[in-house]
Protein backbone atom coordinates (compact mmCIF):
# COMPACT_ATOMS: atom_id res chain seq x y z
CA UNK A 1 0.00 0.00 0.00
CA UNK A 2 2.75 2.44 0.70
CA UNK A 3 4.53 1.88 -2.65
CA UNK A 4 0.98 2.50 -4.07
CA UNK A 5 0.10 5.92 -2.57
CA UNK A 6 3.85 7.19 -2.87
CA UNK A 7 3.73 5.75 -6.68
CA UNK A 8 0.67 8.10 -7.00
CA UNK A 9 1.61 10.97 -5.39
CA UNK A 10 4.92 11.28 -7.80
CA UNK A 11 2.98 10.42 -10.54
CA UNK A 12 0.75 13.02 -10.03
CA UNK A 13 3.51 15.72 -9.14
CA UNK A 14 5.58 14.60 -12.45
CA UNK A 15 2.44 15.16 -14.36
CA UNK A 16 1.63 18.58 -13.06
CA UNK A 17 5.62 19.33 -13.07
CA UNK A 18 4.59 19.21 -16.94
CA UNK A 19 1.80 20.74 -17.10
CA UNK A 20 -2.21 20.27 -17.72
CA UNK A 21 -1.71 20.03 -21.78
CA UNK A 22 -1.34 16.58 -22.61
CA UNK A 23 -3.54 15.73 -19.89
CA UNK A 24 -6.46 17.10 -22.23
CA UNK A 25 -4.94 15.08 -25.09
CA UNK A 26 -3.22 17.71 -26.35
CA UNK A 27 0.48 17.26 -27.51
CA UNK A 28 2.92 20.26 -27.16
CA UNK A 29 4.24 21.67 -30.41
CA UNK A 30 4.35 17.90 -31.33
CA UNK A 31 7.04 16.47 -29.03
CA UNK A 32 6.63 13.72 -26.51
CA UNK A 33 6.98 14.33 -23.25
CA UNK A 34 10.39 12.58 -21.75
CA UNK A 35 10.11 11.66 -17.84
CA UNK A 36 13.46 10.38 -16.45
CA UNK A 37 13.59 7.89 -13.86
CA UNK A 38 16.12 6.90 -11.28
CA UNK A 39 15.18 3.70 -9.51
CA UNK A 40 17.26 2.16 -6.73
CA UNK A 41 17.29 -1.13 -8.27
CA UNK A 42 14.65 -3.02 -10.12
CA UNK A 43 13.71 -5.16 -7.26
CA UNK A 44 10.03 -6.16 -6.92
CA UNK A 45 9.69 -3.35 -4.22
CA UNK A 46 11.47 -0.79 -6.59
CA UNK A 47 8.83 -2.28 -9.49
CA UNK A 48 5.75 -1.77 -7.59
CA UNK A 49 6.90 1.58 -6.81
CA UNK A 50 7.41 2.10 -10.69
CA UNK A 51 4.33 0.32 -11.33
CA UNK A 52 2.39 2.81 -9.21
CA UNK A 53 4.03 5.61 -10.57
CA UNK A 54 2.95 4.56 -14.01
CA UNK A 55 -0.26 4.53 -12.66
CA UNK A 56 -0.78 7.54 -11.36
CA UNK A 57 0.34 9.38 -14.72
CA UNK A 58 -1.95 7.44 -16.59
CA UNK A 59 -4.57 9.13 -14.03
CA UNK A 60 -3.73 12.39 -15.50
CA UNK A 61 -3.61 11.47 -18.95
CA UNK A 62 -0.06 10.49 -19.51
CA UNK A 63 0.18 6.72 -21.29
CA UNK A 64 3.48 5.66 -22.35
CA UNK A 65 4.04 5.53 -25.66
CA UNK A 66 0.63 7.23 -27.17
CA UNK A 67 2.07 10.66 -25.39
CA UNK A 68 4.73 10.30 -22.70
CA UNK A 69 8.25 8.50 -22.93
CA UNK A 70 9.54 7.58 -19.68
CA UNK A 71 13.28 7.00 -18.84
CA UNK A 72 14.25 4.59 -16.84
CA UNK A 73 17.40 4.12 -15.27
CA UNK A 74 18.42 1.87 -12.10
CA UNK A 75 21.06 2.03 -10.03
CA UNK A 76 21.13 -1.97 -9.56
CA UNK A 77 21.79 -1.93 -6.17
CA UNK A 78 24.86 0.28 -6.39
CA UNK A 79 24.32 4.32 -5.45
CA UNK A 80 27.32 5.14 -6.73
CA UNK A 81 26.01 5.00 -10.27
CA UNK A 82 23.61 7.92 -9.26
CA UNK A 83 25.56 10.77 -10.22
CA UNK A 84 26.05 9.32 -13.73
CA UNK A 85 22.86 7.82 -14.53
CA UNK A 86 21.49 11.78 -13.43
CA UNK A 87 23.89 12.95 -16.03
CA UNK A 88 22.32 10.90 -18.50
CA UNK A 89 19.23 12.04 -17.93
CA UNK A 90 20.09 15.64 -18.43
CA UNK A 91 22.00 15.13 -21.15
CA UNK A 92 19.10 13.39 -22.48
CA UNK A 93 17.21 16.61 -22.15
CA UNK A 94 14.29 14.75 -20.21
CA UNK A 95 11.47 17.09 -18.91
CA UNK A 96 11.34 16.17 -16.23
CA UNK A 97 13.30 13.83 -13.40
CA UNK A 98 11.82 11.74 -10.55
CA UNK A 99 14.16 10.45 -8.28
CA UNK A 100 12.87 7.36 -6.93
CA UNK A 101 15.08 6.42 -3.96
CA UNK A 102 15.94 9.22 -1.69
CA UNK A 103 19.99 8.81 -2.34
CA UNK A 104 19.44 9.58 -5.79
CA UNK A 105 17.95 13.39 -5.03
CA UNK A 106 21.29 15.06 -4.13
CA UNK A 107 22.90 13.79 -7.11
CA UNK A 108 19.97 14.86 -9.44
CA UNK A 109 20.19 18.38 -7.84
CA UNK A 110 23.45 18.46 -8.58
CA UNK A 111 23.00 17.74 -12.17
CA UNK A 112 20.72 20.44 -13.10
CA UNK A 113 19.29 23.52 -12.01
CA UNK A 114 17.18 23.74 -14.51
CA UNK A 115 15.42 20.18 -14.92
CA UNK A 116 12.43 19.86 -12.56
CA UNK A 117 13.12 16.68 -9.89
CA UNK A 118 10.22 15.05 -7.80
CA UNK A 119 11.53 12.58 -4.94
CA UNK A 120 8.68 10.75 -3.04
CA UNK A 121 9.78 11.30 0.39
CA UNK A 122 12.63 12.84 2.12
CA UNK A 123 13.03 12.68 5.82
CA UNK A 124 14.97 16.13 6.29
CA UNK A 125 15.49 18.14 2.74
CA UNK A 126 16.24 21.28 4.05
CA UNK A 127 19.55 19.63 6.24
CA UNK A 128 20.51 17.28 2.85
CA UNK A 129 20.73 20.49 1.05
CA UNK A 130 17.59 19.72 -1.30
CA UNK A 131 15.78 22.90 -0.43
CA UNK A 132 16.21 26.19 1.21
CA UNK A 133 12.80 25.87 3.52
CA UNK A 134 9.57 23.65 3.43
CA UNK A 135 7.66 27.07 2.92
CA UNK A 136 9.89 27.97 0.59
CA UNK A 137 11.55 25.43 -1.34
CA UNK A 138 12.97 27.31 -3.79
CA UNK A 139 15.02 25.68 -6.81
CA UNK A 140 13.71 22.62 -9.14
CA UNK A 141 13.08 20.46 -6.33
CA UNK A 142 10.47 19.31 -5.02
CA UNK A 143 8.78 16.10 -3.15
CA UNK A 144 7.25 14.92 -0.01
CA UNK A 145 8.97 15.63 3.56
CA UNK A 146 8.18 13.06 6.45
CA UNK A 147 9.67 13.96 9.90
CA UNK A 148 9.41 11.73 12.71
CA UNK A 149 12.38 13.03 14.71
CA UNK A 150 9.95 13.20 17.88
CA UNK A 151 7.95 10.23 17.53
CA UNK A 152 11.26 8.14 17.59
CA UNK A 153 12.49 10.41 20.89
CA UNK A 154 8.93 8.87 22.14
CA UNK A 155 9.70 5.44 21.51
CA UNK A 156 12.43 5.45 23.46
CA UNK A 157 10.62 7.35 26.16
CA UNK A 158 8.46 4.67 26.31
CA UNK A 159 11.21 1.41 25.98
CA UNK A 160 12.27 3.03 29.53
CA UNK A 161 8.35 2.86 30.85
CA UNK A 162 7.79 -0.34 29.61
CA UNK A 163 11.48 -1.71 30.81
CA UNK A 164 12.05 1.05 33.85
CA UNK A 165 15.35 -1.48 34.49
CA UNK A 166 16.87 -1.20 30.98
CA UNK A 167 20.96 -0.37 31.13
CA UNK A 168 21.43 -0.13 27.59
CA UNK A 169 19.54 -0.05 23.73
CA UNK A 170 21.18 -1.07 20.60
CA UNK A 171 20.51 0.52 17.46
CA UNK A 172 20.78 -1.07 14.24
CA UNK A 173 21.04 1.87 11.19
CA UNK A 174 22.07 1.96 7.83
CA UNK A 175 24.38 4.82 6.24
CA UNK A 176 24.77 6.79 4.08
CA UNK A 177 20.48 7.15 4.12
CA UNK A 178 20.05 10.40 5.49
CA UNK A 179 16.80 9.01 7.33
CA UNK A 180 18.48 7.04 8.96
CA UNK A 181 20.99 9.62 9.93
CA UNK A 182 18.20 11.91 11.71
CA UNK A 183 16.67 8.63 13.12
CA UNK A 184 19.69 7.76 14.52
CA UNK A 185 20.32 11.88 16.33
CA UNK A 186 16.59 11.49 17.64
CA UNK A 187 17.43 8.18 19.37
CA UNK A 188 20.72 9.40 21.03
CA UNK A 189 19.24 12.76 22.28
CA UNK A 190 16.27 11.23 23.81
CA UNK A 191 18.56 8.70 25.42
CA UNK A 192 21.27 11.23 26.50
CA UNK A 193 18.13 12.60 28.81
CA UNK A 194 17.08 9.31 30.29
CA UNK A 195 21.05 8.57 30.77
CA UNK A 196 20.66 5.33 28.45
CA UNK A 197 23.82 4.40 26.87
CA UNK A 198 23.18 3.89 23.58
CA UNK A 199 24.94 1.52 21.07
CA UNK A 200 24.82 1.87 17.83
CA UNK A 201 25.75 -0.55 14.51
CA UNK A 202 26.23 1.17 11.36
CA UNK A 203 27.35 -1.63 8.62
CA UNK A 204 28.95 -4.11 11.20
CA UNK A 205 30.79 -1.24 12.61
CA UNK A 206 29.79 -0.33 16.68
CA UNK A 207 29.47 2.95 17.78
CA UNK A 208 28.93 3.44 21.39
CA UNK A 209 27.35 6.87 23.26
Amino acid sequence: MRQHWIGEFIGSVAAGVYGAPLAAGVQTAGRTPRVGYLAPSLSSEALRLIGAFRQGLREHGYVEGPNIALELRSAEGNPDRFPALAAELVALKVDVIVAGATLAVLPAKQATATIPIVFPVHTDPVGAGLVATLARPGGNVTGLSFSSEDLTGKRVQLLKEVVPGVSRVAVLWKSPNAAATVQLKAVEVAARALAIPIGSWKYGMPRVS
